[in-house]
């Protein structure tokens, strides 16, 4: 069973679309980046998932439809968002207490070992933690619950890089595993390519580009044209190009590697570059 499935999910605000029938499956045991543009529908389609927003036509998380099942659903799904709110005034102990009391799926011991490698302590207040102590906080206490599925939104927003590469780590290390699903947010792509399994694009509400890694890499190809090519590898009908040091690095989709070998260097784009060049326009 896949873990979350839509077909033509659509909202509006205001009558204009956030999400234009969208439709997309993601697997169980994926780690999917959406990635997107401010304003392209990235957190409504996250809160569809949630069941936090209504919608029209159709969605599945783990089989169940978030607008009449979000209560059963919860059991299964966790959420960390931008800012990781916990009341100023609570000890790290009381947030366990408290995560423990409600939720039948938590792990106090896995909890516990999880903040033993960080700096914090039983009796801390979130009003004495910096911005990353709480976000660690925030993550031991969703990653010691046995979800299904996991949703980021800009997880790591406002971090460090050390925080940020720690967070994505402990991500790897100790939640993921073939059961589970993680679905991404963020504007910092560098950081989450080498653990992505999936890529979705998403832009003005409908979906750009949804494919795995290993398709992305033998779909797309970068390649470093000297300027006499540079009119030959132009009829080949590039995604893109841009000049870097006398050179053109041009971006195909669909052309054999073979071929393009013959034009210069080759190579697969990064993350980045990719949804530079698939987002053209959208920031005039």
């Amino acid at each position: 069973m896949s873990a979350i499935v839509a077909r033509n999910l659509s909202k509006k605000y205001g009558g204009k679309p956030a999400l234009d029938e969208v439709s997309f499956s993601i697997e169980p045991g994926r780690i999917v980046g959406l990635i997107g543009p401010n304003g392209a529908g990235k957190t409504t389609a996250l809160k569809a998932i949630l069941g936090l927003t209504a919608f029209e036509g159709e969605l599945s998380v783990l089989g169940q439809d978030p607008r009449v099942a979000r209560d059963k659903l919860m059991n299964e799904v966790c959420f960390i968002a931008d800012v990781a709110i916990l009341p100023r005034w609570i000890r790290v102990s009381q947030a366990i207490d408290f995560v423990e009391g409600v939720h039948p799926r938590f792990s106090r011991a896995k909890c516990e070992a999880f903040l033993a490698r960080t700096k914090l302590h039983a009796k801390q207040r979130v009003r004495e933690m910096s911005k990353g102590m709480i976000v660690q906080l925030h993550l031991a206490l969703v990653m010691a619950i046995d979800a299904k599925v996991l949703v980021l939104d800009e997880p790591t927003l406002g971090l460090d890089i050390l925080y940020r590469k720690q967070f994505y780590q402990s991500l790897l290390n100790d939640y993921f595993d073939e059961e589970k699903t993680i679905v991404v947010t963020t504007h910092q792509v560098e950081e989450i390519e080498h653990i992505l399994t999936d890529l979705m694009f998403i832009r003005s509400g409908k979906i750009a580009l949804s494919a795995s890694m290993d398709e992305v890499a033998e779909r797309f190809t970068e390649v470093l044209v000297s300027p006499d090519r540079a009119e030959a590898a132009r009829a080949l009908g590039p995604l893109d190009e841009r000049q870097v040091f006398g050179k053109t690095i041009f971006l195909f989709d669909g052309i054999a590697k073979s071929r393009l070998a013959e034009l210069g260097e080759t190579r697969t784009p990064s993350v980045a570059d990719l949804f530079v060049a698939t987002m053209k326009g959208t920031y005039a």
